[in-house]
């Protein structure tokens, strides 16, 4: 026993931690081994026809006799003769009906028109736990769904929007792979149309995150001080905002997973942004932690105002979180929130549900899995909060937009 004690602390800390880090890391990839086999890869359930018919907008009995009609994606059938329709088919079944309802295409079809700017959304919080990275993925999902074309961008050295979508960051990436590729400083800077990922998600792209993001936190005082940058343009609160501009084109919606510190990465998200989501867990710890991140976040601010940052967001929007309608001190807290700041918090909110966690362990959304999967009523009741809240976001976009 007093031998393994002295072999222990004869390792240093930071050796023993790597070593954990390794050890981790390896199980964790064979867990994604034994949940995704055999290629490791996740893979999107289908959608009944019903399901189907509903996303694009029109009658389960239209789509039944498109197919009969050899019209538009073949659906797989079942040997019960059900159909079911990939997200890709959907996507395609979008595009067809735009094709052939012309004056109602926007309706079927409702990629971004060429007088609309493409809408950055940045989900920020200063303080880890309040459902960023929740908020973001679910968000990006529901546009994808909706048809929209949509890029996720993960800023947080931690990864876990990325590994929700199949990217287990210590196997999957290389040196540059990460949004840091696109925006460092020295000449080993890519395009971000070589780093952006397809997912297993039709619609919903993806820029990776990694640790390798903390390089841009170390760099850019030294890049300051250094004036390596050539010009005003490269300073650091606009290289988030460049590099996206060299995919404008590709999409219509950008979800940022803001890292949950306000360091120069979160600050560059917030200046590419069009809107701000602020994420609230309404317990008074969180809220008191989300005063002092409003307070830095306006004075930094100011600071990239002054320096010739474009702040003017279309808009700013608080989502409450894990929230327990019938808990007493969140019912204040939320009421307090609602009092202050108006119809800049979100109406609806996203309610605490075993569903989302349960879904969460095997890295899914309940976008994915099948309803069945756990208990139908905690399904419905949580899906029901989170189309909820993101379809208010949708209209804020909308409206952005110019659309009714």
């Amino acid at each position: 026993m007093l031998q393994t004690q002295n072999v222990s602390t004869a390792i240093s800390s930071d050796a023993r931690i790597a070593h954990h880090a390794r050890q981790l890391s390896m199980q964790l990839q064979l867990l994604r081994e034994r949940l995704f086999p055999p290629s490791s890869q996740k893979m999107l359930k289908t959608f009944t026809s019903g399901e189907a018919a509903q996303l694009v907008g029109v009658s389960d009995g239209y789509l039944r006799q498109l197919s009969i009609d050899g019209k538009g994606p073949m659906p797989e059938m079942s040997q019960t003769g059900r159909r079911s329709y990939s997200l890709a088919q959907i996507h395609e079944l979008r595009q067809y009906m735009a094709s052939i309802k012309p004056k109602d295409a926007l309706t079927y079809l409702p990629w971004r028109q060429k007088s609309e700017k493409l809408q950055t959304i940045a989900v920020a919080n200063f303080k880890g736990g309040s459902a960023k990275t929740t908020t973001s993925i679910y968000l990006a999902q529901y546009l994808a769904l909706q048809g929209y074309r949509v890029l996720a961008v993960d800023l947080d050295p931690q990864a876990s929007l990325s590994s929700m979508l199949g990217v287990q960051p210590e196997f999957d990436l290389a040196e540059g792979d990460t949004l840091y590729g696109a925006i460092r400083y020295d000449e080993k800077r890519r395009p971000l149309k070589e780093i952006i990922r397809k997912t297993y998600f039709a619609g919903l792209d993806l820029v990776p995150g990694n640790l390798e993001l903390m390089e841009f936190e170390h760099e850019t005082p030294t890049a300051l001080m250094e004036q390596r940058k050539t010009s005003n343009s490269g300073i650091f609160f606009r290289r988030v905002g460049m590099a996206l501009a060299e995919v404008e084109a590709d999409y219509d919606i950008v979800v940022v997973d803001c890292p949950p510190q306000l360091g120069y990465l979160t600050l560059g998200a917030v200046c590419a942004a069009t809107s701000l989501l602020i994420t609230v867990h309404p317990q008074m710890v969180d809220v008191a932690s989300m005063s002092q991140f409003l307070l830095m976040t306006s004075d930094l601010l100011s600071v990239v105002r002054n320096a010739g940052g474009d702040l003017n967001h279309d808009f700013i929007r608080y989502v409450i979180t894990r929230h327990e309608p019938h808990d007493g001190p969140q019912a204040q807290i939320v009421a307090l929130l609602r009092n202050l700041f108006g119809e800049e918090v979100l109406a609806a909110t996203v309610l605490k549900s075993t569903a989302i966690a349960d879904a969460g362990l095997t890295k899914q959304t309940l976008y994915e899995i099948e309803r069945g999967q756990v208990r139908r009523s905690t399904f419905d009741r949580a899906i029901e909060s989170l189309d909820a809240v993101n379809g208010e976001i949708l209209g804020g976009i909308e409206k952005a937009w110019g659309r009714s």
